[in-house]
């Protein structure tokens, strides 16, 4: 078995969680996505505006806006890349997989307390 322990298993699934939400629907990534997504508004008949993203076109562009817009997508490549990390560079991989599992969780946390508290 490559995980030999539940504790390795839980950060690495934290920091998959975290890494794909920060890609994905993070502001701060908002211009890495911008280059494969078009944002587009569609106004509602009661004058409401919706937006929904779009991936653009072309071969590249509309591959990586695919992927993007599918958060199922993103995490799966997500796990790929820091499991393989983690497996051929563990000295590298290990503390970001430790500082995205606490961020992973305290996001958790936040989402908790903010239901409770409205």
């Amino acid at each position: 078995m490559i995980i030999h322990n539940w504790y390795m298993f839980m950060l690495l699934a934290f920091a998959v969680f975290r890494l794909t939400r920060l890609i994905v629907f993070d502001k701060i990534t908002e211009p890495f996505r911008s280059l494969f997504l078009d944002d587009v508004e569609v106004k509602g008949e009661d004058g409401t505006v919706t937006t929904y993203v779009k991936p653009k076109e072309g071969a590249i562009r509309g591959f990586f806006g695919e992927l993007l817009s599918c958060y199922w997508c993103t995490g799966i490549w997500c796990t790929i890349f820091l499991f393989c990390l983690y497996w051929f560079y563990p000295t590298i991989a290990s503390p970001l997989i430790l500082v995205l599992a606490i961020a992973g969780v305290a996001a958790i946390i936040e989402a908790i307390v903010s239901k409770l508290v409205d």
